[in-house]
């Protein structure tokens, strides 16, 4: 397991460790009705470092990441970002990304486990191009900072103050003599506001220690994996690995805003544009309330049915404190996908109820 480097930092504020993908996660700094709380209502600080990060350097740069990924990247100016999907020949997702255009290099960051996958798949298609590729994850770290009162917090440490982030997914650098050259990306992970902060490894400790303290001056705290995948599932968010996998084309999974229908050819473009023109998929990402009476949450591959048959699956599942409810995302056939319409959820404990409802999850 690839611990983080920040471990000693989190043991000492009471962390409790897991594991994602082969990278230790902080699951919870033992109480987790207080961090899903500083999520929801205020601003939870958390540490993503186990997320990949690579860099792609040289002179065909966004040239060739344009030929690779679903999204518009020639279109990107310094500053700006996208979310895109990295898929096969025949349109199945390989991971999906966020992106970020910087001065002189692409920024990507992803699920963690993926990064030799998706550095492998990328080199095998530089030929004559000006292109490298570089881990970043050894030199910065990834804080972030979630919740309707995020911005306040980047304000409260000085990180704001540049200007330039108004667009999602936009990023800033920030020179700071002690700290060194941090980039501050606006980037919301669960539906409210949020930033992503990339920090140079060695400044990891003292930039959370400011995050930290401003966090708990509005009510906010130090959040961990268990409260975090609580929100993004009630925000309706899909995640690789979880939610989304290589048997999924992008458009499956609900994240069309990851894909441009015009930018030209890139890896799987000619099966997803095909795909696009017919007007539908097969089965495709749902919001589902669940029965309030269940024993335990489904896992993910418990099957759906709809008049007898076979419908589909669940992928994640969780009870929400804010619903007050047992919901779900996972696949439905487009037969039986409709908002409102009545499902079966079978699992080891028998059969329940399972209705679609429209994303994100709302009281």
């Amino acid at each position: 397991m690839n611990p983080l480097s920040l471990h000693e930092f989190h043991h000492s504020l009471g962390a409790h460790f897991s594991d994602l993908n082969g990278s230790e996660i902080v699951a919870h700094y033992g109480d987790g009705q207080a961090e899903y709380q500083a999520l929801r209502e205020s601003a939870g600080v958390l540490d993503l470092s186990f997320r990949g990060r690579i860099c792609l350097m040289g002179n065909d740069r966004a040239r060739f990441l344009h030929g690779q990924i679903t999204n518009d990247i020639k279109k990107l100016r310094p500053g700006e970002g996208c979310y895109a999907a990295l898929t096969t020949a025949k349109g199945k997702m390989e991971s999906d990304l966020n992106v970020f255009s910087l001065q002189d290099e692409l920024l990507l960051d992803f699920e963690p486990g993926l990064t030799e996958k998706i550095s492998q798949r990328l080199e095998k298609f530089i030929v004559s191009d000006d292109v490298q590729i570089a881990d970043a994850a050894p030199h910065y770290g990834l804080l972030s900072v979630q919740g309707p009162k995020a911005a306040q917090v980047i304000s409260a440490v000085g990180l704001a103050n540049e200007g330039g982030l108004e667009k999602e997914r936009s990023i800033v650098k920030i020179s700071d003599p002690t700290l060194g050259e941090i980039y501050l990306a606006n980037l919301p992970r669960i539906g409210t506001n949020g930033f992503d902060i990339f920090v140079p490894t060695q400044s990891l400790g003292a930039v959370a220690d400011k995050l930290i303290a401003a966090a708990k001056s509005i009510g906010g705290w130090l959040c961990g994996w268990t409260a975090f995948e609580t929100a993004r599932i009630e925000a309706g968010v899909p995640r690789y690995g979880v939610d989304m996998s290589e048997a999924n084309l992008p458009m499956e999974c609900g994240i069309d805003h990851a894909m441009s229908f015009n930018k030209g050819c890139y890896i799987g473009q000619e099966v997803l544009n095909r795909v696009h023109t017919t007007g539908h998929v097969t089965k495709e990402l749902r919001g589902l309330r669940l029965a309030d009476d269940l024993k335990s949450l489904p896992r993910s591959g418990d099957k759906l049915f709809h008049d007898g048959k076979e419908m589909g699956y669940i992928t994640s599942a969780v009870k929400s404190p804010t619903l007050k409810a047992n919901i779900a995302l996972g696949y439905v056939r487009r037969e039986a996908n409709q908002i409102s319409t009545e499902l079966i959820l079978k699992t080891a404990e028998g059969e329940s109820s399972a209705k679609i409802v429209a994303l994100p999850f709302v009281k």
